[in-house]
C-alpha cells in the first residue's frame, strides 16, 4: 500500500511534468512547425532520389538515433520496403577504435567518409547543440555534399545555423528536450512513410 504522506506530492509532481513536456510541444507546434515541415521534405527527397539518412548523437541522442534508423529500416506505422537509414552510434568496435586511435570527436566524421556519399542526408542530434563530434560531423558532412538537419534545444548552441535545417525545441530542460526529440522523429518517419508509400 502507498505511503499516504508520499501520495499527493508525487502525484503533484508526475502531473506538473506532464505538463510541462505538453507545454513544450504545444510551443514547438507554433515555433517549430515551419522547420519540422522542412526537416520532412528534405528527408523525403532524399529517399526519392536513392540517397540514404544516417543519424548521430551522443547518450540519449545516441538512443534516439538508433531508435529512429530502425522505425525506418524496419517499419514504424506501414508494410512497406525499408527506408535505408544508418545509426553511427551502433557498432562498439568502430567507435572505440575511431576515439582511440584518433580523437572521440572523430567518431562521426571518420564513419561519414567511410559511408556517406553527396547527396546523403545526416540527422546529428544533440540537446545542447554544443557536442564536438556532431559539430565536426555536420562541417563535414556539408563539405562532402551531404544536406544536413540538427535536432538541438535552447538557443540551438554551436549548431545553431550550420545545417540545412535546424529544430531547435524551446526548452532549457535535457529531458523535456529528449522528450520533444523522440516525439519529432516518430513525426518525421510518419511523415516519410506516407509520403513514399501513399502519397505517390
Amino acid at each position: 500500500m502507498a505511503d499516504k504522506g508520499l501520495v499527493f506530492p508525487l502525484k503533484r509532481n508526475i502531473i506538473a511534468q506532464l505538463e510541462e513536456s505538453a507545454s513544450v510541444k504545444r510551443e514547438l507546434a507554433v515555433s517549430g512547425i515551419g522547420f519540422i515541415v522542412s526537416a520532412a521534405e528534405l528527408m523525403i527527397k532524399t529517399i526519392k532520389s536513392g540517397a540514404k539518412i544516417l543519424l548521430c548523437g551522443n547518450g540519449g541522442s545516441a538512443a534516439d538515433s538508433q531508435h529512429l534508423a530502425a522505425e525506418l529500416v524496419s517499419r514504424l506505422k506501414l508494410e512497406r520496403a525499408a527506408i535505408p537509414a544508418v545509426a553511427l552510434t551502433t557498432n562498439t568496435s568502430t567507435l572505440t577504435a575511431i576515439a582511440n586511435d584518433y580523437d572521440f570527436s572523430q567518431v562521426f566524421v571518420r564513419q561519414i567518409e567511410a559511408f556517406g556519399r553527396r547527396n546523403d542526408l545526416l540527422i546529428g542530434i544533440s540537446t545542447s547543440g554544443n557536442s564536438e563530434n556532431v559539430l565536426k560531423a555536420v562541417d563535414y558532412a556539408r563539405e562532402k555534399g551531404l544536406k544536413t538537419i540538427v535536432m538541438t534545444g535552447g538557443n540551438g548552441g554551436k549548431l545553431a545555423g550550420k545545417a540545412d535545417v535546424d529544430i531547435i525545441v524551446p526548452s532549457e530542460d535535457v529531458q523535456r528536450i529528449q522528450e520533444s526529440h523522440i516525439t519529432i522523429g516518430h513525426i518525421l518517419c510518419d511523415l516519410l512513410e506516407q509520403s513514399i508509400f501513399i502519397n505517390r
